[in-house]
């Protein structure tokens, strides 16, 4: 007779029974479960990690999590997480704006008062170690068929030499028909422009003086006052300005080509910052003279900020015309006029000129300015580059200038067809640019074709890559949860432990000051295979800890004592007892990152030289301000196993003359 299991051995033999059952009922589910608990026991293994590094969530609390649109490393060691409105337009209506200082090391955050909309503005690291924040949102977009006034562009004329003229928010436009059109935002038309010309009698007897005046001009969004067909128009027509009496009226007047019920694009704002990691806000400086939505500002070689591109006031992409930010004066000029695409992804070479990848997010016609090429702004010159394999799938590429910066290769990995294209590419290629004819190459493919793909420079040469989706904004469950390391020298990629969070769009990645790589955002269209549900944005924040730190435990090696500026001759001096196993110093610059854009980073090889005792190492920074542009710096030391240290903080100051670069 067999004997019954006692209640002692009952319950796990029922729990057995029901696990064989799940099986025999839904062998793949069951078959999930285990993979998952396998995986899950694989990647805690410390061998694992020592070979693929790990991962970890980090505890956000609730009131701090926000949709972190941008992200950017301050010289305070914090990150500033800036959402604006956050891709909401209902938090966009509410006048609801967000920013988050971060702080990895003690794992705190705050609250930043945000005075504008800065979702999807551009933003470069100044000299002083300021985040300049220029651009952003002054109206969101209304999509073909949502469209119920028609509207479109008003070009105001000014033909007074007098007087300038603002028009309120609200201000009614009358065309000949008396259809009004009501202004969306404030406008400021400056004076005309009186000159005064001379000219001559045949016998050489000169005329009395004569005065030429032209028209000012600016720009306003105007929409349909009411609903209905009677506010379309495709025709020319100058539009009076109710309200306006007298001379007035007669001077100022506005002209449209067409208004419409087509899809209504993003508008940009001209509001520029300066955010101070010290004070820990915001704080304004004078503004742009166009408005940008989704524009990028790069560093020149002398601390200035060239912003370019964004769609402006009235929702069109910058013709081309570009503006330069002056951190001395806080105020802006006319820069060279080139037309790029929206967040061009720009880097500053070797001698000056400007690298243009290629690579962009978002908006332009496919047949204008995605050519690659390099730029020289003092002739405003471009030379195109060939040889970029799928040249139409570069939008949502990401875009590296390799380490180390005195190499002079960049990289441009992944991407996709213009607009919400399904197309995407693994296609990775390289252009040596110390080459006399430079071209690109294709480096080793990517896993799969992926889009929105995030790439981090290393302390150790290495380029972290990670991320993205291989269809647009993740449509069709298609984020890539891999992860990759690219080794320059090798021109080869190798297998990094996997992320548990997806990240696509409006995501970001950047290095933290202890040698980590901190993830941020993600805003999928959907949430599910099928395409059936909204898709919800990413808050979680997750961070990466490469295999070297896991390896060298606390066995680091580490920078004591030492100045955070440098000497006359670009040197400083640190105490260190590990200087006889330290191989390599960088000076790497801090990122800030969006849309797959990060025109900042760059990792600059410096020179080496131990203390006659073993226990004082001294590095030497490049004075090329081309290949170093001045601003606060990350130094990271390296010892013969490849683990890095961490970061230690020094500002380099402009004005330095050229010089021998350091290997």
């Amino acid at each position: 007779m067999a004997r019954r299991p006692s209640k002692k051995f009952r319950k796990p033999l029922l729990g057995t029974a029901a696990v064989g059952l799940l099986a025999a009922l839904n062998a793949p589910a069951a078959l999930s479960f285990v993979e998952e608990r396998y995986h899950a026991y694989k990647i805690a293994r410390p061998e694992y990690m020592r070979r693929y590094g790990s991962w970890a969530e980090v505890a956000v609390p609730d009131r701090y999590r926000v949709n972190a649109i941008h992200a950017a490393l301050l010289h305070t060691g914090k990150v500033l997480l800036i959402a604006g409105s956050g891709n909401s337009q209902k938090n966009f209506d509410a006048g609801t704006f967000e920013s988050v200082l971060w702080d990895p090391g003690k794992n705190t955050f705050k609250k930043i008062p945000t005075p504008e909309d800065f979702f999807c503005s551009g933003h470069s690291q100044l000299p002083d170690g300021r985040l300049l924040v220029a651009g952003g949102t002054a109206r969101y977009e209304i999509l073909d068929g949502e469209v119920k006034k028609a509207g479109g562009g008003m070009r105001v004329k000014n033909e007074s030499p007098d007087r300038a003229v603002t028009l309120k928010k609200g201000t009614v436009f009358r065309s000949p028909s008396g259809v009004e059109y009501v202004s969306t935002s404030d406008v400021t038309v400056p004076k005309a422009k009186r000159e005064f010309e001379i000219s001559y009698f045949e016998s050489g007897r000169m005329k009395p003086w004569e005065t030429k005046v032209t028209a000012a001009e600016a720009r306003v969004f105007v929409e349909a006052r009411e609903e209905g067909p009677q506010g379309l128009t495709t025709e020319a027509a100058q539009y009076e300005i109710v309200g306006l009496k007298g001379r007035a009226a007669d001077d100022v007047y506005g002209l449209a080509q067409k208004l419409t019920t087509e899809k209504q694009d993003f508008q940009g704002i001209k509001g520029a910052y300066e955010f101070d990691p010290r004070a820990e806000k915001y704080i304004p400086v004078a503004p742009m003279k166009d408005a940008r939505w989704y524009p990028t500002l790069v560093t020149l070689d002398d601390g200035r900020v060239l912003a370019v591109s964004g769609l402006n006031d009235v929702g069109d992409v910058v013709p081309g015309d570009n503006e330069i930010y002056d951190p001395g004066t806080r105020k802006w000029s006319k820069g060279p006029f080139r037309y790029f695409p929206t967040y061009p992804s720009l880097f500053l070479t070797k001698g000056g000129k400007l690298l243009y990848t290629g690579s962009n997010a978002g908006y332009g016609p496919a047949e204008k300015g995605r050519e690659p090429g390099l730029w020289d702004l003092e002739r405003n010159s471009f030379t195109r580059l060939g040889g970029l394999t799928d040249p139409d799938q570069l939008e949502t590429s990401a875009s590296l200038l390799l380490p180390p910066a005195q190499d002079q290769k960049v990289m441009v990995l992944g991407g996709g067809g213009v607009g919400e294209s399904a197309k995407s590419t693994a296609r990775t290629s390289i252009v040596d640019l110390s080459r006399d004819d430079p071209a690109f190459s294709d480096g080793p493919s990517l896993p799969q074709g992926t889009r929105y793909l995030s790439g981090v420079l290393m302390p150790d040469d290495s380029v972290f890559t990670t991320g993205g989706s291989e269809d647009y904004r993740g449509r069709g469950g298609s984020d890539i949860l891999k992860a990759q390391f690219y080794d320059p020298r090798n021109n080869t990629f190798t297998e990094a432990a996997e992320p548990t969070v997806g990240r696509n769009y409006h995501s970001e990645a950047l290095l933290l000051p202890d040698g980590r790589v901190a993830t941020f955002g993600s805003d999928p269209l959907f949430d599910d295979k099928d395409n059936t549900r909204l898709g919800t944005f990413e808050q979680r924040i997750e961070v990466f800890t490469p295999p070297s730190l896991h390896r060298a435990g606390a066995d680091r090696p580490v920078l004591g004592e030492g100045s955070p500026e440098l000497d006359q001759n670009g040197r400083a001096t640190f105490k260190t007892k590990d200087a006889g196993r330290i191989v390599k110093a960088r000076l790497m610059r801090p990122s800030a990152v969006t849309h797959s854009t990060d025109v900042e980073q760059r990792s600059v090889a410096l020179g080496l030289t131990r203390g006659q005792d073993g226990m004082t190492l001294t590095v030497e920074v490049p004075r090329d301000r081309t290949l170093v542009p001045p601003g606060w710096y990350m130094l990271f030391v390296t010892d013969d196993r490849g683990v890095p240290s961490e970061a230690t903080w020094i500002q380099v100051e402009g004005e330095s003359p050229a010089g021998e670069d350091a290997g």
